[in-house]
């Protein structure tokens, strides 16, 4: 707030922070300021025209309405051709636009001494064509030169596309520093530094760096006031000052350490939740736990033992899914068990020209073909999803002659905003000789992009040691089984993807897809169609009446019991240095994502 006075030379303020903690306040303030001491034309920027209505009404209006210093300044809302309007106030000496970064229009309307650009990381990457709506709205201010005043604040979401983040790291990245209260030492609070009996958060204490005795949140009010801002690092611009703040500075009876500890353990164990946690309560952006590309070579290393094209016992029902290429058809088969818990059961080949017919007579025979289940009894397909981007006349005409229940032409997409997975069916009425049928084929569209991530994850869960599994350990839900007999290439094209983030020219995130970085990609396409049958076949809001009748069907067990607990330990910081965004990240425990509820829908995984 300091910096935004008109008497300091800062001209630019970044604020990454979490939430609740007081930015918006911060804002509100800076405004009343302008109107009263500073008037000038001042730009307010929501991330959507929407919100800047809604906060207008619910920030604004308040702050000039209840304040009788700013309310003889400003225009009344009910004269004749007002100068209060909801996204239009009128003060004297000034004005407050107030619009969304959806919104071309209103970002160029006017030049602007006083810009305040809040939640930047909700803003969309391209407006109207136009560019970053960022850049559009600080050419505002050039008018003004080093008089102008920018405010930018936001809670930071994806590492890598993150507005707030980049323009932090160019500044001096001031965080705030208090003293110890039994030793003075001034640190900067940190997540990993929180200690508490596990499953008792209200324990909770802070561990401090230096001389690493441990204090409850009590004394946060007076180390608070004690504390000062320090940069952290040399800025390439001195008239623009970074700030940080996370959810641990919050004021007791905002939000409390013991809450925090609270929160992380409600997330452990569920990637959406820890997702909200980094970015509200740390202040950090997330890193997409699929950005890293599965290591090959372990999974290679990792292989199971158990007879070639057979069942495991836990595998209860199979899919399949059909690559076609310009001289094969490829076909993984895969059982699924509880908790989608999968085994590839067999990689088949049919090679030779997809315009033949022959080809698809062998297709067929597979349809009717069954695999021998550990228990002795023989399983058929339950689904078989085909690919129809290559050939797709002669995949339709196949596909026609078929089962509708069992055989799904698919078409893959790559888009993100997809609200399901799996979408359709969208009727195909055209034969390859252009004739119209009566009677339309079903066409499948999948997301690909959701598929192939929750694929990733799957194949970062921890495999279970041997004494685990001894001591009643199971394996984690969707973990996934590769047996000894799959090639180190087969391997290989599993993985053989990478999600990469294309950036505008301003460095900023455009859009998000996968690139190829192996020649070769089938199995990873062909575990794709073999999910996306899965989905269709409902498997994902399967009841538990309906995994006992497959396993009754089998003649096997109830599933062991739920793993043992572990022992109980407090938080260390080596056991939290893997799950959280580029910061804190964690392993789920096998124990823990064994004994968790599943979440049943499309979104699981």
């Amino acid at each position: 707030m300091n910096d935004l006075g008109v008497t300091s030379p800062i001209q630019r303020v970044v604020l990454k922070k979490a939430a609740q903690v007081g930015a918006s306040e911060l804002g509100n303030c800076w405004i009343g300021y302008i109107v009263d001491q500073a008037p000038g034309p001042t730009m307010l920027v929501q991330p959507t025209v929407e919100l800047a209505k809604r906060y207008s009404r619910q920030r604004i209006d308040p702050l000039l309405d209840e304040s009788e210093q700013l309310r003889v300044k400003v225009h009344p809302a009910r004269s004749r051709d007002s100068g209060n309007t909801m996204l239009l106030k009128e003060f004297l000496g000034g004005v407050l636009v107030i619009t969304g970064a959806n919104s071309a229009v209103g970002l160029r309307s006017m030049p602007v001494r006083f810009l305040f650009l809040d939640e930047i990381d909700a803003y969309p990457g391209d407006i109207e064509g136009e560019g970053d709506p960022v850049a559009l709205a600080e050419a505002r201010a050039r008018t003004f030169s080093f008089r102008a005043k920018k405010l930018l604040a936001s809670t930071p979401l994806i590492k890598g596309s993150s507005r707030i983040s980049a323009e932090y790291e160019a500044s001096d990245q001031r965080r705030y520093f208090v003293p110890c209260p039994l030793c003075g030492f001034a640190q900067a609070l940190e997540f990993a530094r929180l200690r508490w009996q596990p499953g008792r958060p209200e324990t909770v204490v802070y561990q401090c760096a230096q001389c690493e005795k441990s204090f409850p949140e009590y004394h946060k009010t007076a180390m608070l006031e004690a504390g000062e801002w320090r940069p952290t690092a040399i800025s390439s611009d001195p008239l623009t000052h970074g700030y940080h703040i996370s959810g641990l500075y919050s004021p007791i009876g905002w939000l409390g350490w013991a809450q925090i500890a609270r929160d992380w353990e409600k997330a452990t164990n569920d990637p959406d939740a820890r997702k909200t946690f980094v970015n509200t309560v740390l202040g950090e952006e997330w890193e997409e736990e699929a950005d890293a590309v599965p290591d090959w070579e372990r999974l290679y290393e990792r292989r199971e033992a158990w007879p070639h094209a057979t069942v495991p016992e836990r595998g209860l029902f199979l899919t399949a899914g059909a690559d076609v290429q310009i001289d094969r058809i490829e076909i993984d088969v895969w059982a699924w068990g509880r908790g989608l818990e999968s085994w590839l059961v067999e990689h088949i080949v049919i090679n030779g020209d997809p315009g033949r017919p022959e080809i698809w007579e062998i297709l067929t025979e597979l349809l009717g073909r069954t695999w021998e289940h550990e228990t002795g009894v023989r399983l058929a397909l339950q689904r078989l999803a085909i690919d129809t981007g290559f050939t797709t006349q002669n995949v339709y005409q196949w596909a026609r002659g078929q089962d509708r229940a069992t055989v799904l032409p698919v078409r893959g997409v790559g888009a993100y905003d997809r609200l399901v997975p799996v979408s359709g069916p969208t009727k195909i009425e055209v034969t390859n000789q252009g004739k119209r049928l009566k009677r339309g084929l079903n066409l499948w569209t999948v997301s690909v992009s959701f598929f192939k991530k929750e694929l990733y994850k799957h194949l970062g869960l921890p495999k279970p040691t041997t004494e685990q599994l001894g001591a009643g350990f199971t394996y984690p839900h969707g973990y996934i089984h590769l047996p000894d007999t799959v090639s180190d290439e087969w391997i290989k094209q599993l993985t053989a993807e990478q999600q990469v983030i294309i950036r505008s020219r301003r460095g900023f995130a455009a859009r998000t897809e996968w690139r190829q970085l192996r020649p070769r990609n089938e199995a990873l396409d062909c575990r794709v169609y073999a999910r996306a049958a899965v989905w269709l076949a409902g498997a994902d809001r399967w009841s538990e009446n309906r995994w006992r009748a497959l396993e009754d069907q089998l003649g096997l067990e109830p599933p062991p019991e739920p793993n043992p607990p572990e022992p109980e330990t407090a938080p260390e910081d080596e056991q939290l240095k893997v799950a959280l965004g580029g910061i804190i990240r964690r392993p789920v425990p096998t124990a823990m994502a064994s004994r968790r509820r599943r979440r049943v829908g499309y979104w699981q995984g």
